[in-house]
């Protein structure tokens, strides 16, 4: 907004702008497992063992499938969290750069 009319004595005009602010989340950090790294390796073959050993001769209702889902998917995230990298969201780390980063820090400079 101008205010012609609170006018100072000088020649400036006052200036008011109204932003809004919100509160969102910006991610800064990934969790990655490194494509063809060691630690890509240990995981997929730690998660195949998990598969493996998967107890699936005793699934005769729904319930019991869930518990083997919950299983398998607690599971996974212990493998995960032993093999991850945490990286910062850079435009330079093009190690691991792909279409999904590209939308984080394109969302990141537009805020």
């Amino acid at each position: 907004m101008i205010c012609p009319e609170c006018r100072l004595p000088s020649d400036y005009t006052p200036l008011t702008v109204d932003t809004t602010i919100i509160k969102k989340h910006i991610q800064t950090k990934k969790h990655i497992v490194i494509k063809n790294s060691e630690e890509e390796k240990n995981f997929l073959a730690k998660l195949i063992e998990s598969i493996k050993g998967l107890s699936i001769e005793h699934i005769s209702n729904k319930k019991n499938l869930e518990e083997i889902i919950q299983e398998f998917t607690n599971d996974t995230e212990k493998i995960w969290f032993r093999y991850l990298k945490i990286v910062n969201i850079t435009k330079h780390l093009k190690l691991w750069w792909n279409k999904e980063c590209q939308r984080e820090i394109e969302r990141y400079r537009v805020l």
